[in-house]
């Protein structure tokens, strides 16, 4: 039942996807995407460490987010060929067609690397959490269980206390010059159905627990909302609002839902609420601490490998 439910959400937010990129396909410039590191080469050799990601049609955020993660682990663990995959079959299609570039899907990728011949492979997905994408990466890489000599899976970002912890810190470093007492810092993140979207909550409390009071988790999906944020900040004195995106990538959503000149955007809402709104569009992949946090759980899953 819980497969077929994530299958549903699963086309449900696909088609979600299609309209948002079929709306807005030509309408903004995302970069140039020959500056980015596409990594679907073949002559892997025998080791392969396979880095896993949504993806974003956002091609100048797909290199710095993206891109930097993976920078980090070729050289945190140069015995590895590393490659790349994104689950997103909509934005595979849309970025070839507008640019004439391929990205492999999951399984592209995992055919590429029997055909290769290699015998190890490490898959270190860049997701949030362990939600629904992550659980549908490992049910596809176990159709894979006989194709290779060792299969190893790393953890998502989000998924020791100490990983809690670390992401809150960076998160008030990379928005310390905010914090003024009178501006509350928003993280925008995505929110699912899974029960994994509790990390949300969790974040927001071990922020508090640090001492970060002025800044506020929300999602797009789920909760909490942007209403339960405007709840939180509402009465402090707040004359600003600072948003940022709790998400790997920088894409459609930090763009549109939450920098957007749409009415319903997080902007335009809290701007029509009288505050100041400042948008700061960097994803968490950019962030050189958060590259070290996948370096370490990648490294963690090779470790496996020699055992």
């Amino acid at each position: 039942m819980k497969t077929w439910i994530a299958l549903v959400l699963a086309l449900v937010f696909a088609l979600s996807c299609t309209i948002a990129l079929a709306e807005d396909e030509e309408n903004y410039e995302t970069g140039d995407a020959t500056l980015d590191l596409v990594r679907n080469e073949d002559d892997i050799g025998e080791k392969e460490l396979l880095v896993v990601s949504f993806g974003t049609s956002f091609n100048d955020s797909r290199r710095l987010t993206i891109g930097g993660v993976e920078a980090a682990i070729a050289e945190a663990l140069p015995e590895f060929s590393v490659r790349r995959a994104f689950t997103a079959q909509i934005i595979i299609d849309h970025v070839e067609k507008r640019d004439g570039i391929h990205i492999d899907n999951v399984t592209e990728a995992l055919d590429r690397a029997v055909n290769n011949g290699v015998k190890t492979l490490v898959v270190q997905p860049t997701h949030l959490m362990h939600g629904f994408e992550y659980d549908e990466l490992v049910e596809t890489l176990g159709g894979y269980a006989d194709a290779f000599e060792q299969i190893v899976v790393g953890e998502p970002l989000l998924t020791s206390e100490d990983d809690f912890s670390r992401v809150a810190n960076l998160m008030i470093d990379v928005t310390k010059e905010y914090d003024d007492g009178e501006t509350a810092i928003v993280w925008m993140g995505h929110g699912t159905e899974h029960e994994y979207n509790k990390i949300y909550g969790e974040m927001q409390q071990v922020l508090s627990g640090l001492g970060a009071e002025n800044t506020y988790v929300g999602t797009v999906e789920a909760a909490p909302s942007l209403e339960d944020v405007m709840a939180a900040i509402d009465g402090k004195g707040y004359k600003r609002v600072v948003l940022r995106p709790m998400m790997v990538v920088a894409g459609d959503h930090a763009n549109n839902d939450m920098a957007g000149d749409e009415e319903d955007s997080w902007k335009a809402v809290l701007t029509e609420a009288c505050y100041e709104v400042e948008c700061v569009l960097e994803g968490l992949g950019q962030v050189e601490g958060i590259q070290q946090i996948y370096v370490e759980h990648a490294q963690a899953a090779a470790a496996q490998t020699a055992q």
